[in-house]
């Protein structure tokens, strides 16, 4: 019944709006020149009533204000959903409260009065360190811009981390191997470092599907951007504990491992996925997407467009999933306690003998070659 222990607990907050909507992008973001953030206000605070009041009492992990551009909330805003949050729930001693943020949407003013209000960790979205490439990924802020957004960040946090994007148009290894030498010199303690991925329904889905998307490195080269990434970081002192995730020993996200470890967390806003455990089942639950439903439905009394129970196999496949994505593996007993059925050992050591996987007591961990083709491994364990 208390599965979701395992991983802890957190809240995600999703806000959804931004400047501009970046072509690769197909998180649920707006743009839009005006909001009224005090009904933003009220409309978070009346969901975290309702959901503190069905699990009550536990101890909260972390808080995560993501989107969109989070950055655009104003810092009373970001302080009031922090307060609520305090009222309904005691916070770890260590509680981690992220907020992501642009460079475009920076001002030391406002980070200042994130810190003032509870954000102890930023999560900078600098994508690219050349000013061509960010033109090309639709940003609106130059590499200059983003360098003293950083020092910002910086001069305010002591935990702040950074996103970039590899595999992107025309870029080479040798380019890659160069700028992330150059991340890594300006990296305190955590990057983010993701493969392009074209998305359909996304500007650059719609490119790519009539051909207009050129010079993407080939499946070989990115494969070989992600291993010289997990090479290079791990030089550095911050190895990947997660496939896209970098970081010196004790600075890993603890919202991201309240994930792929597979606790509870409380999703509000727009489109913001939760999972809760409830009388010993897990709930997967979702909001409605667009902000002005989301709102409305608030108002209402419950912001959720879905709540559904998942069955003990479909837990057991998800921890599965999420776990395998994190260096240090994964529990087999877990899942064996969730599912009720043993991984196939055939399997395992099929899968160890090409590399793709390690095997210690109750501990099941990819590979870097095995977390690089992890969908693959995955359907070799999951196989029926």
């Amino acid at each position: 019944m208390d599965d979701w222990r395992n991983g802890g607990f957190g809240l995600y907050v999703h806000w959804p709006f931004c400047q501009a909507k970046c072509p690769y992008c197909d998180f649920n973001s707006h743009v839009t020149a005006n909001i009224d953030q005090k009904i933003w206000v009220r409309a978070y605070l009346r969901e975290l009533e309702r959901i503190a009041q069905e699990v009550p009492g536990r101890v909260l992990n972390s808080i995560f204000f993501g989107g969109g551009t989070p950055s655009l909330m104003h810092p009373d805003t970001v302080a009031a959903v922090i307060e609520a949050a305090r009222s309904h729930w005691p916070f770890a001693n260590d509680i981690e409260i992220t907020l992501e943020a642009n460079p475009g949407s920076v001002e030391a003013g406002r980070f200042a009065g994130y810190r003032d209000g509870g954000v102890n960790r930023i999560s900078m979205g600098i994508q690219a360190l050349n000013d061509g490439d960010l033109r090309r990924l639709g940003r609106i802020h130059s590499v200059a811009e983003a360098r003293s957004a950083f020092d910002v960040a910086r001069d305010c946090f002591k935990r702040v981390s950074f996103d970039l994007i590899y595999a992107r148009q025309g870029q080479t290894l040798e380019a890659w191997r160069q700028e992330l030498s150059e991340a890594l010199s300006m990296a305190i303690d955590h990057l983010s470092l993701y493969q392009l991925t074209i998305e359909d329904g996304t500007a650059f889905g719609d490119r790519y599907a009539r051909g207009k998307l050129r010079n993407l490195p080939t499946e070989d080269t990115s494969a070989d951007m992600y291993l010289v990434t997990q090479e290079v970081t791990a030089a550095h002192g911050m190895p990947g504990y997660e496939i896209s995730n970098h970081a010196r020993p004790g600075a890993e996200s603890l919202h991201n491992l309240v994930y792929w470890r597979y606790g509870d967390y409380v999703g509000i806003g727009p489109g913001a996925h939760g999972r809760l455990t409830l009388n010993g089942i897990r709930y997967a639950t979702e909001c409605h997407l667009a902000p002005g439903a989301w709102l409305d439905a608030v108002s209402k009394g419950n912001g959720e467009s879905l709540r559904s129970a998942l069955t003990s196999q479909d837990a057991a496949v998800e921890q599965l999933m999420m776990g395998m994505r994190l260096s240090q593996g994964l529990n087999m007993a877990r899942f064996e306690s969730l599912s009720g059925n043993r991984i196939d050992s055939n399997r395992l050591s099929h899968l160890q003998e090409l590399g793709m996987v390690t095997v210690s007591g109750t501990t099941l961990a990819a590979t870097d070659q095995g977390r690089a083709v992890l969908n693959a491994v995955l359907r070799e364990l999951l196989m029926d």
